[in-house]
């Protein structure tokens, strides 16, 4: 018989699915995945009768941060941005970012009794709004003092069995 070590092929493909589907700098899942995500979410909304909202979320003024501070500040803001983004959800839900400064918060199996789901959805986007409005400590360049930022943010909000009835129209 013949042995072979195959672990280190393994790791490299488990590499390249896992850079094909999250984003590299933040570790959150991609435009690709949550499109994936979406669409588990819908069928299985769709079959028990819940709903699932989805938050559009777009950093304001994101490109004087990085255009004043350099990238690696913005780098780390969106790192941090990410971080609170997911300290914000359930465990269920996803936190994506699709691109740039723009996130995508997908809650899952809300109630649909009575306009809850839009409240629910509503009330963690406002969590999320005084959120990201905390302050931000940036370092902005080796050697120089770190900079306190704040930072706001546009928030869309899209409800499925409410505004829309699929992942294209959401």
């Amino acid at each position: 018989g013949i042995v072979q070590d195959v672990t280190d092929r393994r790791v490299a493909e488990d590499r390249i699915r896992h850079l094909a589907n999250f984003d590299s700098l933040t570790g959150l899942p991609n435009r690709r995945q949550l499109v994936w995500r979406m669409e588990r979410a819908i069928e299985h909304a769709r079959r028990l009768g819940h709903a699932c909202a989805f938050l559009l979320i777009d950093l304001d003024r994101f490109k004087i941060i990085n255009d004043t501070l350099g990238h690696a500040a913005g780098d780390e803001l969106l790192m941090e941005v990410a971080l609170r983004l997911k300290g914000c959800v359930r465990e269920a839900d996803t936190v994506a970012r699709i691109g740039g400064d723009e996130f995508v918060v997908l809650l899952r199996a809300l109630d649909t009794h009575a306009g809850c789901a839009a409240q629910q959805a509503m009330g963690v986007a406002e969590k999320i709004r005084l959120r990201l409005a905390e302050c931000y400590v940036l370092q902005a360049a080796a050697g120089v003092a770190p900079i306190e930022h704040r930072c706001t943010a546009s928030i869309g909000v899209a409800l499925f069995q409410g505004h829309a009835e699929s992942q294209d129209s959401l």
